[in-house]
């Protein structure tokens, strides 16, 4: 806008800071107490000075009153900001309050709230989060404590696709007798968080959980654009009834990962192990909104004593995966003999369920190769472990995908023996590209 157009009324300011952006970062500035200048002085010097204070040109702003003591700032990129351009506009606001009262221009207060993933939720709700946020940053900053949850949430879920990671998943031919990467579990965090739940159990007990799950699932879905294989999502039953009640939602959802070029079929949510409660709308009833899209579904952590038999109940065959709890499948027979077995009866029993629903099991956390083969003599064939490879980023796993394919079963043994340990210790170790530069593997 230009800097002469006047302040903007609540509804023109959600249409043009939310609605005209939608799929932008967006990111709203809250000034309030503001001495040693009218408001409107005020407001004509940072229309004169944003884009200093925010080192940025391609950079589009607007203004809104929310009352006699609340200015608010809306701020989006014209284009798009990617990568290593992500500004960090907390900064930026915290530099410019901090001059403005070393200078003796003003003093004010201030909070800030962004979220770069706005596709599912409408204007309304974006714009009430991104005031609660903006007001609770507001005090935080009074109290000299920045680091909200919301806050840090967005660190992970803001800025660069490699912020996202994935733990590959293996399949196991046994007619070929050769390992490839189908797909894998995608989760929040880069370097910094080492899975979805850290970040979830930073967040204090009586913050909306269901927001941020829905925030990591959008920011997720993104930086997967054109990714190739099984995607697999992490999401909360509670979350996932409360946010895609409503059928729109669900195919604004649908909207998103087509214009990031992921298929349908590509996509499976893991219904992660936690209890729910279905008031208005059945857990079913959502999941089936998904499922006729094209989406499947996970149960995760699934083992002897899990909750998540439940969730098997309900739905049925939108149900494509088992994923074994490491625990049921940690079993020595020379050291326990009951326990031996009743690990074998529940593998069968996975098995027979699989069998009927014409589903998958994946077995996670397997690090030694009698257990792998243990599991392969009794038809596990798909796992995640780093006896493949470790985590890894999205672009990383992108790039690779075609190249992680038809590693003979004798080579992972004759690797596994050799550098085992140092594997373990080290989770970037990709088997893949060791077989390669041992020339055991045919390159691209």
């Amino acid at each position: 806008m230009s800097f002469q157009e006047p302040l903007l009324d609540l509804i023109t300011f959600e249409e043009r800071f939310i609605e005209s952006n939608r799929g932008k970062p967006l990111f709203l500035i809250r000034y309030q107490n503001i001495q040693g200048m009218e408001t409107q002085q005020f407001l004509t010097y940072l229309r004169n000075e944003v884009h200093s204070i925010l080192n940025l040109t391609d950079v589009e702003f607007c203004f809104h009153m929310l009352d006699s003591e609340t200015l608010l700032m809306g701020i989006s990129p014209y284009s798009s900001w990617r990568g290593r351009d992500f500004p960090n506009i907390d900064s930026a606001v915290g530099r410019f309050h901090d001059e403005c009262a070393s200078n003796r221009i003003c003093l004010f207060d201030f909070g800030v709230a962004r979220t770069q993933c706005n596709y599912i939720s409408d204007s309304e709700e974006i714009l009430q989060e991104l005031l609660q946020a903006s007001e609770k940053n507001l005090k935080d900053n009074l109290t000299r404590w920045s680091w909200t949850y919301f806050n840090r949430a967005n660190t992970y879920i803001a800025g660069a696709a490699n912020e996202a990671m994935i733990q590959p998943t293996v399949s196991y031919d046994p007619h070929r007798r050769t390992f490839t990467v189908k797909g894998g579990e995608v989760f929040v965090g880069g370097g910094l968080y080492q899975n979805y739940r850290d970040l979830i159990q930073d967040i204090p007990s009586d913050q909306d959980l269901n927001r941020i799950e829905l925030l990591i699932l959008e920011k997720l879905i993104v930086a997967c654009e054109k990714a190739p294989g099984l995607l697999k999502f992490n999401i909360s039953p509670q979350s996932l009834i409360d946010t895609f009640s409503q059928p729109e939602k669900v195919q604004r959802l649908q909207k998103l990962w087509n214009t990031m070029g992921l298929d349908s079929k590509n996509i499976r949510f893991e219904l992660v192990e936690k209890p729910y409660e279905e008031h208005r709308f059945s857990l079913k009833d959502v999941c089936e909104e998904f499922w006729k899209c094209g989406v499947s579904f996970a149960a995760d952590d699934f083992g002897v004593k899990s909750q998540s038999h439940q969730v098997v109940l309900e739905l049925g065959i939108m149900i494509k995966e088992f994923k074994l709890d490491p625990i049921s499948f940690r079993f020595k027979a020379n050291e326990d003999q009951i326990k031996f077995l009743d690990n074998l009866a529940f593998i069968d029993y996975c098995k027979r369920l699989a069998d009927n629903r014409e589903a998958m099991i994946t077995a996670e956390a397997v690090e030694d190769f009698d257990t792998l083969q243990f599991l392969m003599e009794h038809q596990i064939y798909q796992y995640q472990s780093n006896i493949f490879c470790g985590k890894m980023p999205i672009d990383q796993y992108k790039a690779e995908f075609a190249s992680m394919s038809e590693l003979p079963e004798a080579v992972v043994k004759e690797i596994v023996d050799e550098r085992g340990s140092e594997m373990w210790n080290d989770h970037s170790s990709n088997i893949f590209e060791l077989a390669r530069n041992r020339g055991q593997m045919p390159r691209d």
